[in-house]
């Protein structure tokens, strides 16, 4: 207990540090964001109203502590391109973007768990050659050109759905997974292949130990083994890969609802970037690193509850 309170100590000081660096990051930028966002042809009197607006015309100290107040209440600022407040933008796309996360993570677990049995069930066949070669093929394939080799074969050739294309769920939930379905795979594809790769290695070094022949020896089935026993115990040491996993997904998926045109955080934080949106831009950055760095913490916290001999 007093490792996970430490834990959390740490997390909150990382995001105060996440916090100052983004801050910071939006405020050593050399110009003026009013004129930047204006132009030099603007007014006196427009560029005192955006500097008003922005905040801009107070000291850091002031605007930072201005911000830090209003993300605690809630108050994330007006975006300048959409004329609403930053958090209501965001309450309408988190829910594509969270949508299109859970899908991806649980397409990583459908396909890298599978695979992985079967690998070192196969250990050094021909078939096993062939998987390790996918795998280090989609490491390394760039998430956006999986995705327009996606949209070309299986939208335009094949037609198994519409390009740009994205249903609510409250509508109509078959098409919400099916336009959701081919950006997810595009997503969990690279993650999949790292966690079969180190999965595989895992099953194999606990094939090793002394339980397993035992299993064997009491008259279990090869796949019974695997299952019940070894792959309980191989997942403990690829559990931290998740932490990681979750900051891929959330950082592809910025650039897959771009390439997808799916209306979730990713492309409006594109389009916040395009339009020098400093107020959304800025929230949004912040929110994506507070859910990478919670999301490893946790992961640390669970690991930590499943086997306490770990030390995080």
């Amino acid at each position: 207990m007093r490792r996970i309170l430490k834990k959390l100590l740490i997390l909150l000081f990382t995001l105060f540090i996440i916090s100052i660096l983004t801050f910071a990051v939006f405020h050593i930028i050399p110009g003026d964001p009013a004129m930047q966002i204006l132009g030099t042809e603007s007014s006196p009197e427009r560029l005192a109203v955006l500097r008003e607006k922005l905040g801009t015309n107070k000291s850091l100290v002031e605007q930072y502590l201005s911000w830090i107040k209003g993300l605690t209440t809630g108050d994330f600022g007006e975006s300048i391109k959409y004329n609403k407040p930053v958090r209501e933008l965001i309450v309408d796309r988190i829910p594509v973007t969270m949508s299109l996360a859970i899908m991806s993570i649980l397409l990583i677990l459908l396909l890298s768990i599978p695979v992985s049995v079967y690998c070192s069930k196969k250990k050094n066949t021909f078939t096993d050659e062939c998987i390790a070669i996918v795998t280090i093929i989609n490491i390394s394939i760039p998430s956006f050109f999986l995705g327009i080799l996606f949209i070309w074969v299986f939208g335009l050739l094949l037609k198994l759905f519409v390009p740009g294309g994205y249903v609510n769920y409250h509508e109509d939930f078959g098409k919400f997974i099916k336009y959701l379905f081919f950006p997810a795979l595009v997503i969990a594809l690279p993650s999949s292949a790292v966690v079969v790769k180190y999965l595989r290695s895992s099953i194999l070094n606990e094939m090793k130990h002394d339980y397993v022949r035992t299993a064997f020896s009491k008259g279990n089935s090869e796949n019974g083994v695997l299952y019940q026993h070894v792959l309980k115990n191989a997942m403990v040491s690829v559990i931290p890969l998740f932490g990681m996993i979750i900051g891929d997904v959330f950082s592809g998926s910025i650039i897959i609802e771009q390439v997808f045109s799916i209306p979730g955080i990713g492309k409006l934080l594109i389009a916040a970037i395009m339009s020098r949106d400093y107020p959304l831009v800025q929230t949004l950055v912040l929110m994506i690193a507070c859910i990478v760095v919670i999301s490893n913490t946790l992961v640390d916290i669970i690991l930590q509850i499943i086997d306490p001999r770990i030390r995080i």
